[in-house]
């Protein structure tokens, strides 16, 4: 069964004020940072199924690699971008950039039934690790124990969201004998 879509989906985190006028540096924790700046507004908030973020408009958005830097209107100074420190930017389901075809949201992938080619089920997925090469599944197994598999074209089989299973070609020595 897929996961329950959250409200919200987290577009970065702030980590503290960027100089005097109250622009906000901000971890990225999206694939299409530049975006953001198109966007009439944003949402604040403790994370994707907070009941009450509130709403800023976006003036601008700047990338400061690896970070943005975000300014929102009616925060004017320091003191001001300081109060929103570790809260979340979040956009709306209905506002979020239109998935291509073969992407998935992150909150989709918990949960699949990971399966070999074979047929035999490998376990289910817990979390998803986004390094810098590629993504890894973190897969719970009840044969392996935890299992983590590359997100590659050699790997990846099939990604079936509506039928909540993902078919994986595992290389050769990843789970043990």
């Amino acid at each position: 069964m897929p996961p329950e879509a959250p409200k919200y989906l987290l577009l970065g985190e702030v980590l503290r004020p960027h100089g005097v006028r109250g622009e906000l540096r901000v971890r990225l924790l999206t694939a299409y940072p530049e975006r953001i700046d198109k966007m009439k507004h944003v949402y604040l908030g403790s994370g994707s199924d907070d009941e009450s973020p509130r709403t800023y408009d976006v003036e601008h958005m700047r990338m400061n690699t690896p970070y943005g830097l975000l300014k929102l209107r009616g925060i004017d100074d320091r003191d001001q971008a300081d109060a929103l420190r570790s809260l979340f930017v979040m956009v709306d389901l209905e506002h979020a950039v239109p998935l291509e075809e073969g992407e998935f949201y992150l909150y989709q992938l918990i949960g699949l039934t990971v399966k070999q080619q074979d047929g035999s089920i490998l376990g289910q997925i817990t979390d998803v690790l986004e390094t810098g090469a590629n993504d890894v599944y973190v897969v719970v197994s009840p044969q392996y124990g935890e299992v983590l598999i590359p997100v590659t074209d050699e790997t990846i089989v099939r990604t079936d969201i509506s039928a909540g299973e993902l078919i994986v070609n595992l290389p050769d020595g990843l789970l043990p004998e």
